[in-house]
């Protein structure tokens, strides 16, 4: 499912017009990366969490120069979904 395939679903059920839909669904998505940004984790009950797990310095290879590097200790976003969430999907899709 693209966001132009949310957005269509989210208007149909709701019966607000599908810009007004994008335009919230966009407001979400950039406070969800505003708040990562600046280190604050966003809880979404029943859904999940989006988090921003440290990933600590390391040494890498460099394969064609055959020659060690450091690679920074830098910060990723992460999601980590909600038991009730994992729950569902494990009930709904049969493997």
């Amino acid at each position: 499912m693209r966001k132009a395939d949310l957005v269509n679903k989210i208007s149909d059920k709701t019966g607000v017009p599908k810009v007004d839909t994008l335009v919230v669904i966009e407001s979400m998505i950039k406070e969800i990366k505003d708040s990562l940004k600046t280190g604050e984790n966003v809880y979404l009950r029943g859904f999940g969490s989006f988090i921003v797990k440290t990933r600590a310095e390391k040494i890498g290879r460099n394969i064609k120069k055959n020659t060690a590097i450091v690679i920074p200790a830098h910060n990723i976003p992460a999601f980590k979904p909600a038991k009730i969430f994992v729950e569902s999907v494990k009930k709904g899709n049969k493997v």
